[in-house]
């Protein structure tokens, strides 16, 4: 079975690319979440982390 896919891939010009734009995709994603995650202010970090907490107060006090 793994012949026949490597063969398979073998066949297909250029196919040494994709690997190489999925990494880089990968890459630039997490850069840019990191980034963001040291960036973002602690306000706002507070805030987003209890909101689901909000929710279950309300819907206790209804």
């Amino acid at each position: 079975m793994l012949k026949f896919v490597k063969g398979y891939m073998e066949s297909i010009e250029g196919v040494a690319t994709y690997p190489m734009i999925s990494l880089l995709i990968f890459f630039v994603f997490f850069t840019i979440l990191f980034l963001w995650v040291m960036t973002a202010s602690k306000d706002h970090i507070k805030e987003m982390s209890e909101m689901p907490l909000e929710n279950d107060n309300q819907q206790n006090d209804q």
